[in-house]
């Protein structure tokens, strides 16, 4: 299975500007620029893709990992937060947070389900930096 994704830019760095287009047209000349990036700018960003890719893809995860172990979770609200380092442009974790909703699981096996869906959900497996996570049960 094979996913793509298109980037055109135009102009320098700080005075240009891209459009985002993904192969389901979700995205579909979704503009990014610096300001969005580096700044408070009002367009998305790979950061902000990168995010959401990693907390879709670790729900998902824990979903899969929860129903093998005979649990279905009422909710999984899931976030994830990529930091970057400006200086050095360097994206240095991402941090997810997880508050979930499974009926009848007990904590013990609550944490293991969230720390192994955190270590080999595909995102996280892609990512080269620290990933690290807070899982609250409710």
């Amino acid at each position: 299975m094979k996913r793509t994704a298109q980037a055109v830019w135009n102009g320098s760095l700080k005075e240009g500007e891209g459009k985002l287009t993904t192969q389901s047209k979700v995205l579909n000349d979704s503009p990014y620029c610096f300001n969005s990036r580096f700044g408070d700018g009002k367009a998305t960003n790979p950061d902000e893709l990168l995010a959401a890719s990693h907390a879709g893809c670790f729900a998902m995860a824990l979903s899969l990992i929860l129903g093998k172990e005979g649990f279905t979770p009422d909710s999984l609200d899931v976030s994830s937060e990529v930091t970057m380092d400006a200086d050095n442009l360097e994206l240095t974790g991402s941090h997810l947070t997880l508050k979930a909703r499974i009926p009848n699981i007990d904590q013990d096996t609550f944490r293991e389900c969230a720390n192994a869906a955190k270590d080999n959900c595909p995102v996280s497996k892609a990512l080269a930096f620290k990933i690290t996570m807070d899982a609250e049960l409710q």
